[in-house]
């Protein structure tokens, strides 16, 4: 049985860290769902620029978007929410058959609006309605900005993915969030089944230390991370408030594993894979990650509840002269710019693909 399979038997969602027109057409994306036990998606602003940049396929549709006088950025959400509501659909079944708790895809608002509350809002709502989809996340990031619109998100009962989120501090913020707004639906006489993940960044902490640690804590700060905020997951989870809203209907958010393909040559390139497996979460993974996993990955065994030895390690990482809480707050910020810059990148190509469309 490929370790793929064997992730999956542990309780673990794989998705795919990737879509493009291509995927879909060629029936790629339906091998992975029957072969490599892949059960759900996501994408970003990257994703979609490499992709739409790197095929022809999308040129049918922009020529008719241009017809209709759309702008750029809703030109793109266009084209995204085509791929991502084929996606939902291929997932369809998985999401019928596990009650809602897996099959997903997600789709992410502008990056632009990472520090406007009232703008997130009111631009989730559009897509999730546009989208028409039971098993769509819409992505909002988890900055300070951002908690109060999941909340908010949530309690009107759109399905959220919690992106840019570097630490056990920024996984519990998110979590407190989704829970107020479930806790606001049930007050309001709402049903409480409405969906989310939370997704931490993984693979950017080892990134950032590079060349500041060595020896055993090389390579090690990453998975202590997702360790500790695995162990704060179940905590909160089997908490005695949320025993009260599982019996009330309520699905607890998944822990999601993000940014899970290696920076590190030196690294397996299935490093944060098999050392990440843990029952009732997700790992969203690059789409050669997930290819090497399934041909040579190995499992070292579920990740231990109580986060194992993930303080001491973080302690001596914090001795070594990093500082983890304000390392943390910088991966976000740094996030967050990324995306920008990833979403203007994207736009910038899109309207240069018009262009040379409009004057052929």
């Amino acid at each position: 049985m490929p370790a793929t399979a064997d992730l999956h038997a542990l309780g673990q969602s794989l998705w795919l860290d990737n879509i493009t027109r291509d995927l879909l057409d060629n029936g790629t994306l339906k091998k992975y769902i029957d072969e490599l036990s892949v059960t759900g998606l996501t994408s970003n602003p990257s994703i979609f620029q490499k992709a739409i940049a790197g095929s022809s396929s999308y040129e049918p549709q922009i020529r008719e978007l241009m017809a209709a006088k759309h702008e750029t950025e809703s030109l793109f959400f266009e084209i995204a929410i085509t791929d991502l509501r084929r996606a939902a659909d291929s997932f369809k079944d998985v999401h019928a058959r596990t009650g809602g708790v897996d099959g997903w895809v997600s789709l992410e608002v502008s990056p632009l609006l990472a520090n406007d509350t009232d703008s997130t809002i009111k631009q989730a709502k559009e897509l999730h309605a546009k989208a028409d989809r039971d098993n769509l996340f819409i992505k909002v990031p988890g900055t300070p900005e951002g908690i109060p619109a999941i909340e908010e998100l949530i309690f009107s009962g759109v399905h959220i993915n919690v992106t840019l989120l570097f630490s056990r501090e920024h996984y519990l913020a998110a979590a407190e969030a989704y829970t107020r707004g479930i806790e606001r639906r049930i007050e309001a006489g709402l049903d409480p089944k409405v969906c989310s993940v939370a997704s931490l960044f993984i693979s950017r902490w080892d990134k950032a230390t590079m060349g500041k640690l060595d020896g055993d804590l090389k390579d090690r700060l990453g998975t202590a991370i997702g360790e500790r905020s695995y162990a704060a997951y179940v905590d909160f989870c089997s908490s005695d408030r949320w025993n009260d809203l599982k019996s009330k209907g309520a699905l607890p958010q998944r822990l999601l594993f993000a940014s899970t393909g290696t920076k590190d040559p030196a690294l397996s390139d299935t490093f944060y894979i098999g050392g990440l497996a843990a029952p009732d979460t997700v790992n969203t993974m690059p789409e050669n990650t997930l290819l090497a996993f399934y041909d040579h990955g190995t499992l070292s065994g579920p990740l231990p509840t109580d986060g194992g030895d993930c303080e001491k390690t973080i302690a001596a990482i914090e001795a070594a002269g990093v500082d983890v809480h304000a390392l943390a707050e910088k991966l976000q910020v740094d996030g967050r710019d990324a995306f920008n810059a990833s979403w203007n990148s994207m736009i910038d190509d899109i309207a240069t693909k018009t262009q040379s469309l409009a004057g052929a």
